[in-house]
């Protein structure tokens, strides 16, 4: 796991969660906020993990 460069686990969890939100959009019991939070919450992680990413490059 020492491997793994700092905010990469970041971007892949943010990745997964937003492919989740954007999976559930056209399921019409669940209300548009919460897929849109959750799409969200997976962006925010992806942004973040990037520039992690950029930060610690080298």
């Amino acid at each position: 796991m020492q491997n793994v460069k700092e905010g990469l686990i970041p971007v892949v969890l943010g990745s997964a969660v937003t492919t989740t939100g954007v999976a559930l959009r056209n399921n019409r019991s669940i209300q548009p906020i919460v897929t849109g939070s959750i799409i969200g919450f997976g962006l925010a992680h992806i942004v973040l993990g990037a520039i992690d990413l950029v930060e610690h490059r080298g």
